[in-house]
């Protein structure tokens, strides 16, 4: 079993990496369009970049301009990141960030894919936790994430710096989950639904506010009203966690508890996939 929750979100994102997920798989492709992808975006972008774990799409609100430094927080394949990249321009910069090396050999691999088959140019992955960036203070336009600020363990500290790194007037455009009303004590504690990116999503006035006292100024969280069922499209999938394609008995162990959990209670009337956006004070 995972020595900690930490330990289950890497075992866990790194066999997602594994498993061969992809926009050619039509109900991958089905799960990002239920969040706001276009087909154009999706063939814009080496296939493997997209493995159906979204719960948005910031790219399309993040209003990145030519030349900009973006900064995708737990990039995964690099989705957003060569989505960011094309935004951007050969003079700007779209950064990947994860802490799952199986994640970032696989974005390596789709980075070096890039438009006509060359490599991007303007693309590059760190290995790091969210709280604590390889970054230096001042030096991002734009901070961007997926569904990925839920399963931090201290979101305080990632707010904080998210705004370290942001330039004076610099924003912060995340999709994630968060909360509409507490959830019962069964999913509220449970690791398998920590997993799924549902236990530690925070309620959407604490969003607000932790941003706030962050430094963040203009912050809304919005709700999407997307439904977060569309997950089950892919086979054997759960919230935003997919089980490992070969893994032990202690990850079925996980997704089965996970799916057992959503069965008997809809997800939809506890969370919601949020639009986050804020400005740099």
């Amino acid at each position: 079993m995972p020595e900690s929750p930490s330990d289950a979100i890497r075992e866990q994102y790194g066999a997602a990496a594994q498993r061969g997920l992809s926009s050619e798989q039509p109900a991958v492709a089905a799960v990002a369009a239920a969040f706001g992808y276009s087909a154009d975006e999706l063939q814009s972008i080496p296939a493997a970049a997209n493995l159906g774990l979204s719960c948005g799409n910031p790219t399309v609100f993040a209003g990145l301009r030519l030349g900009e430094v973006v900064v995708d927080l737990g990039c995964g394949g690099g989705l957003d990141v060569f989505l960011a990249a094309r935004k951007v321009g050969p003079q700007g910069r779209a950064i990947g960030i994860d802490m799952t090396d199986e994640m970032l050999a696989l974005a390596r691999r789709n980075a070096a894919r890039g438009p006509d088959g060359q490599p991007y140019s303007n693309v590059e992955f760190h290995r790091a936790t969210i709280d604590r960036l390889p970054l230096a203070s001042g030096s991002v336009d734009c901070v961007i994430s997926n569904c990925v600020i839920n399963l931090a363990p201290d979101k305080a500290a990632v707010f904080r710096e998210i705004a370290r790194v942001l330039k004076a007037g610099g924003r912060l455009a995340v999709s994630d989950i968060a909360l509409k009303r507490p959830l019962p004590a069964e999913l509220a504690g449970d690791l398998a639904a920590l997993v799924g990116c549902i236990a530690g999503a925070l309620p959407i006035a604490e969003y607000q506010s932790g941003l706030a006292a962050a430094g963040f100024a203009q912050v809304e969280v919005v709700d999407t009203r997307a439904d977060l069922n569309a997950y089950a499209l892919i086979d054997d999938q759960a919230a935003c966690c997919s089980p490992g394609q070969g893994c032990g008995p202690a990850d079925a162990g996980l997704h089965a508890r996970l799916a057992d959990l959503l069965r008997r209670y809809d997800v939809n009337d506890y969370a919601a996939s949020v639009r986050v956006y804020a400005l740099k004070a």
